[in-house]
């Protein structure tokens, strides 16, 4: 089960639309579905959360909190709407775009992806880019 959650005053327009590809992500990366929890918050609630579970004192767009066991994936992923925005006017994408790949960004880590190295990253981007394309073609 996907569940979406807002402690600003965002709310996710299509919430049954993104659950459906983001199940079809994990059914392709030969995972289960356990519980998500998509938590959207400012920055100032994600730095807070940065600085007490990872001791980094900087801004992020995306926190993950990984339960997965086995290849059943389970987290909370904690997403800075404010940081989602800016990024998206810096890489000239729509929000909904921008927002998307965040959180395909998260559900990506839970299956196993990392992104710490440059050949890591570039792996996840190309994932990402798989998948944004999968939901186009889903609409």
């Amino acid at each position: 089960m996907i569940s979406y959650n807002s402690e600003n005053t965002f709310q996710l327009s299509n919430e049954s639309q993104i659950s459906t590809w983001l199940e079809k992500v994990i059914l392709n990366e030969e995972k289960k579905l356990g519980e998500i929890n998509f938590i959207f918050c400012d920055d100032d609630y994600l730095l807070k959360l940065n600085v007490e579970f990872l001791q980094h004192d900087t801004l992020t767009d995306i926190i993950s909190f990984d339960y997965t066991v086995g290849k059943i994936i389970q987290g909370d992923v904690y997403i800075s709407t404010e940081r989602v925005a800016d990024n998206a006017v810096d890489f000239e994408v729509s929000l909904e775009d921008e927002l998307r790949r965040v959180m395909v960004h998260g559900i990506l880590h839970y299956c196993g992806y990392k992104d710490k190295t440059d050949e890591d990253a570039k792996l996840m981007r190309e994932k990402e880019n798989h998948y944004l394309q999968l939901f186009a073609n889903i609409q």
